[in-house]
């Protein structure tokens, strides 16, 4: 009868263990596990069955159960892991009168306490935060719930309302804000922005917005942007001047990177230029890519800007690269940009090459004839593929890009040398435009001297009525072998000898041009108006080295005042 009364205890106490909610584990002084409720088989994620009879540390690796049987006092809040969760379990010796027998664990699960309590921590601190910045803000803000109620709001804004936190936070928002909206956005989840609103006599400009989460409604942010108008006025203004000087700037981008020049600005009356504008012009109308030949100083750079702005690409960009000036080993950046961190001493964030800049326009090439082969392959290939790739990148970019190239030099005796790529040479040579030198537009020198000398007066701020006929035969006669370039060099010297004169007079010209073996029409000047023309040059330069004194004049060519005064007659002065 007593046997059979504690087989009944046994088990309805085992079964009372089985069903609790902690997990109960318990192992002998080898540390072999003697008991595991359903409870710690499920928490730990095993069968009770397997690890009965097994040591402790099969069924948890780093258990230190052990430890309470050799101080034989419990512990308690022991933290360990398994299987990706946590636990907190209370342990116990186990005696048998004095002598300890083994030892028992009591733990639970705190995995989700544990999420749930860092979730809570993250939330206070974020509310920490988020109440730091409105108490510190410059800014007038205010925060309400759902139903209107203040939150939180910024410092500032309490300062200005007269009102303390305590004042604010947790009335509705009507009672602290006078003439407020908040509630109603709040309320209606529509967006208020740069509203009027009057406070204390100041009219201002406030943004009112809701805040949604899933798509619910629960509360609203406000924000004095202008804390008057005439704030507004003042920001708008200067809103207005940036706009204004930024259009500008852009403005002056756009001419620095535009054509400056049209074929108007291209002087000239002789066949062979008038014919050379008239194809240039069609040719500007193609898209095809030009070549200019001609001397040095002929104007191949006008004809260049001219074509650009009489082609559809008038209004994208012009862009001018001199091959000659930049050195072989920085023109392929030059010419393709470049990326961050290509080479030592490259721009932080990289640069853009000219013939990105060109896009949608036109680049002119000049002195295309000293660029070196490898830098040929190179421009070969973007003309083929209309791609670029900036040195050190991996991508390339697409360009629409008018060449117009120009050289002084012959190309096709170039090519036979192998010093220019062939291929490169066809593919530039399209249509060829071949610019006269100035020798072989003797008719023109009048009308681009004439217009030199204007150009060059109101660049200088000087006045000047006139060049002497003798002057223009001398121009004429002279070979010009820097072409327009020399012409105008010549012009501007003798603008800058004049004294008082208003006229440029065979004095004021270089030696080379005054000495010149004067030619016209083919016909060799008679030697009675070449000695003329050297007496009047004489006697001119002659009075102009006494100041005009003809008495002091007469004594230093060794002739009397009479005849110095009869010369003078003479020669019309």
């Amino acid at each position: 009868m007593k046997h059979t009364e504690n087989a009944y205890v046994y088990n309805t106490l085992k079964t009372l263990i089985d069903i609790c909610d902690e997990g109960i584990v318990a192992i002998d002084r080898d540390e072999n596990v003697t008991y595991l409720n359903n409870t710690a088989a499920a928490m730990l994620g095993v069968e009770a069955k397997d690890y009965i009879g097994n040591k402790m540390k099969n069924l948890i690796e780093d258990t230190t159960l052990y430890r309470v049987m050799k101080t034989k006092k419990p512990e308690k809040d022991v933290h360990f892991s398994k299987n990706n969760r946590d636990f907190i379990a209370y342990r116990m010796p186990i005696f048998n009168g004095e002598e300890v027998i083994g030892a028992l664990a009591v733990f639970k699960d705190i995995t989700d306490y544990n999420r749930m309590d860092k979730e809570l921590i993250n939330e206070r601190e974020h509310s920490k935060i988020l109440e730091t910045i409105f108490e510190t803000a410059y800014d007038w803000v205010v925060l309400v719930d759902k139903d209107g109620v203040v939150t939180m709001m910024s410092q500032t804004y309490l300062d200005f309302l007269g009102l303390k936190k305590e004042d604010a936070v947790g009335r509705h928002v009507t009672e602290v804000i006078p003439n407020t909206r908040m509630h109603i956005v709040a309320k209606t989840g529509k967006s208020e922005i740069g509203e009027i609103q009057e406070i204390k006599s100041n009219h201002m400009i406030a943004t009112r917005l809701p805040i949604v989460i899933d798509g619910k409604v629960i509360g609203a942010v406000g924000k004095v942007n202008f804390k008057d108008i005439s704030d507004f006025n003042t920001m708008a203004k200067k809103v207005f001047n940036m706009e204004k000087e930024l259009e500008y700037y852009r403005d002056e981008l756009k001419k620095e990177r535009a054509g400056k020049y049209s074929f108007e600005s291209i002087v000239g009356v002789s066949s062979g230029i008038v014919k050379l504008k008239s194809m240039s012009q069609k040719v500007a109308k193609r898209s095809s890519n030009v070549l200019i030949l001609g001397e040095s100083g002929t104007g191949k750079e006008l004809f260049a800007h001219a074509i650009h702005n009489f082609s559809m690409r008038a209004n994208g960009p012009f862009i001018k690269v001199n091959c000659a000036a930049i050195p072989s080993e920085l023109l392929e950046s030059e010419l393709f940009g470049y990326e961050e961190g290509a080479f030592t001493g490259a721009k932080k964030g990289g640069k853009i090459g000219k013939f990105e800049l060109a896009d949608k326009g036109s680049i002119f090439l000049d002195e295309i004839g000293d660029m070196d082969m490898k830098m040929q392959a190179k421009l070969l290939r973007v003309l083929q593929e209309k791609e670029i790739e900036r040195v050190g990148g991996n991508t390339t970019k697409a360009i629409d890009v008018r060449i117009i190239a120009a050289t002084n030099k012959k190309l096709d005796k170039m090519v036979e040398e192998g010093k220019f790529r062939e291929d490169l040479y066809y593919r530039l040579n399209v249509v060829t435009l071949n610019i006269p030198p100035l020798r072989e537009r003797v008719q023109d020198i009048k009308l681009l001297a004439k217009y030199l000398v204007d150009k060059l007066c109101h660049n200088m701020g000087i006045i000047v009525t006139n060049i002497s006929e003798e002057v223009m035969r001398y121009l004429t006669n002279y070979s010009w072998p820097g072409n327009i370039r020399e012409l105008e060099n010549v012009l501007e010297r003798a603008l800058n000898l004049l004294d008082k004169e208003t006229i440029i007079e065979s004095h004021h010209l270089p030696t080379k041009i005054v000495e010149n073996v004067s030619v016209s029409n083919g016909n060799i000047e008679d030697l009675q108006s070449t000695l003329a023309r050297m007496e009047k040059e004489i006697i001119l330069k002659c009075l102009k080295s006494v100041n005009g004194n003809k008495k002091e004049a007469a004594k230093r060519l060794n002739i009397s005042r009479t005849s110095l005064y009869q010369k003078l007659e003479k020669y019309g002065y």
